[in-house]
């Protein structure tokens, strides 16, 4: 894995994809007391980050795997981006998700042509669902994160941000099975080695957390949380552990209060949405306020597909 992996994945999909502002934030500049940008993923194609991992991973495919197409599972976002990504391939898709998936993801994948199964449950459980799938129709899986082609798609953010913000000192992320951190951190050190680059996930899913500590991938209890996109265990042996590991500087832990705040003021002094997972960088910059102080620092909105009924919930709490 290097850079020149997700320059590649760059030319391949930028004629599908949107190159998303860095828009500059007088709000946690303030919180921070330094210099803070949003790359807001939460207005590209399919609402979040995740397509341009989907899409690179499908344009990759051989022949023989396109005919045979493909599954995965999905708290909801790369669910779309993959339904998305194979609707323009002419590719069948399945996909596994959670019963707790939002409405709004659910019905995207529909939309988009894809075979939608609903798995009782958590996450983990409709992961196994989709493996058992795979193996029994013979078409190929594709992870939301444990996947060198979805890194180095997700990577092209990294790319992005350091054209646009040479100058940057900090990068923040939220995590889950971490293919975006990967992507992004892979990309950004090596360009900067000296950008230091933040993961960010919430107490209620601490998996990446808890196995940087241990040295290795552990399985952690699940609690219930808004940020969906970053629940759920990771896969034993998953390349994104090395990698985060060798390239990114810490991981820090939110609780979900946080992430409800974040996302009430992201839209209070923005008018901008943001999911629970696309707003989890956002809750640390108010959190660790001070290890951002007086310095730039841009932080990734990942997504935008949060159910109506919940962005009214938190409006009203």
């Amino acid at each position: 894995m290097n850079l020149l992996d997700v320059i590649r994945a760059e030319k391949r999909i930028r004629q599908y994809i949107r190159k998303t502002p860095l828009e500059y934030s007088e709000y946690y500049s303030s919180v921070t007391s330094g210099r803070v940008f949003m790359k807001l993923e939460s207005l590209q194609v399919t609402g979040s980050f995740k397509v341009r991992g989907a899409l690179n991973k499908i344009i990759t495919l051989s022949d023989e795997e396109r005919s045979r197409g493909v599954v995965t599972a999905s708290a909801g976002n790369h669910g779309k981006a993959l339904a998305y990504a194979s609707m323009l391939f002419g590719i069948k898709a399945v996909i596994f998700v959670p019963e707790y998936a939002p409405k709004t993801k659910m019905d995207a994948i529909k939309r988009f042509g894809a075979e939608l199964k609903i798995v009782e449950g958590s996450y983990d459980k409709a992961e196994k669902k989709a493996h058992e799938y795979t193996a029994e129709h013979g078409m190929t899986f594709v992870s939301p994160y444990n996947d060198p082609q979805i890194i180095f798609g997700q990577g092209t953010i990294g790319l992005e941000i350091l054209r646009e913000k040479p100058s940057v000192k900090n990068i923040v992320v939220p995590v889950g099975g971490g293919g975006l951190i990967s992507g992004i951190s892979l990309a950004a050190k090596e360009i900067n080695p000296e950008v230091r680059v933040y993961g960010v996930q919430s107490t209620s899913s601490p998996v990446m957390y808890e196995s940087l500590k241990a040295g290795r991938i552990v399985e952690v209890e699940l609690k219930p949380s808004i940020a969906e996109g970053l629940h759920g265990n990771i896969e034993k042996g998953s390349i994104t552990f090395d990698v985060i590991k060798k390239y990114v500087d810490e991981i820090l832990l939110v609780e979900e209060e946080d992430i409800v705040d974040a996302i009430r003021d992201l839209i209070k002094h923005h008018q901008l949405i943001a999911e629970g997972a696309g707003a989890a960088g956002l809750a640390a910059l108010s959190k660790y306020s001070d290890k951002f102080r007086d310095t730039e620092t841009v932080v990734v909105v990942s997504g935008r597909n949060i159910d109506i009924e919940r962005i009214k919930k938190i409006l009203c709490s």
